[in-house]
């Protein structure tokens, strides 16, 4: 990638008239812990149209990761709905629901979550495994390897993507983990706080290259509680009192 690149060029697109491709609609979420009902989520709301960067901002503990692995469908809400593409992921039946994660979305999380007695290219390639039928592995095998090296070199690991994590750096093992969130080239990337293991340098490196991939038209959905990194993005909502509004 082109290490010259500074999320200060990001120019965000004045208007997007597309129809939404992700709408979320009166979410409830509550958890029941030491005996007492927590609510996190109380009726929140939001669309996010194609090629859009939408940040939500919040305090620790605002429910931002709950969101965002609703969103993802990690997790079922209380009440209402995650639409994609027209349809409520909650109401997909069999394997559809794992289909919409693996083949249309993609996460990016603050700790990394990689294999460590897997090298970095065989990290990414497991986003591509889990899309595949076990028959099916051997077809895809070899064209999903050439896009993950293909991602790790554009991440900038061309000569690492043999390392295990453990010979990496936090700033190399948060790269290898976008690099598997892209491999099954999502329509959406939901990060949460991918910037918050690292140090101030290696930070902005990452999100010069989310910048990166936002200009080549990549959708993204990124929670953080750091301001200016949500200044990156094209619209900011803040998540308070379980509702989002307007940042």
């Amino acid at each position: 990638m082109d290490t010259q690149t500074t999320t200060s060029n990001h120019q965000p697109p004045t208007t997007n008239h597309s129809p939404p491709l992700l709408t979320v609609t009166d979410l409830h979420k509550h958890y029941r812990i030491g005996g007492q009902d927590l609510c996190v989520l109380e009726g929140v709301d939001m669309d996010v149209r194609p090629g859009e960067w939408v940040a939500v901002l919040g305090a620790s503990g605002s429910g931002k990761s709950t969101l965002l692995h609703l969103i993802g469908g990690l997790d079922r809400p209380d009440k209402g709905a995650v639409t994609f593409d027209g349809r409520d992921i909650f109401k997909l039946r069999g394997g559809a629901l794992d289909r919409y994660r693996n083949r249309h979305v993609g996460f990016v999380f603050q700790s990394y979550h990689l294999l460590p007695e897997l090298t970095a290219l065989e990290n990414v390639l497991t986003g591509a495994m889990i899309r595949s039928s076990i028959l099916g592995w051997p077809a895809r095998r070899g064209e999903a390897r050439r896009r993950a090296v293909a991602l790790l070199g554009r991440v900038g690991l061309g000569e690492r993507m043999k390392h295990r994590p453990s010979k990496l750096s936090g700033g190399e093992r948060q790269r290898v983990a976008i690099a598997r969130a892209l491999v099954n080239e999502p329509d959406v990337l939901l990060a949460d706080e991918p910037t918050g293991n690292l140090d101030t340098e290696t930070g902005k490196q990452i999100m010069e290259l989310i910048t990166e991939l936002h200009q080549q038209g990549q959708t993204i959905v990124m929670v953080t509680h750091d301001q200016d990194i949500a200044a990156t993005a094209d619209r900011r909502l803040w998540l308070r009192e379980g509702a989002l509004e307007e940042a």
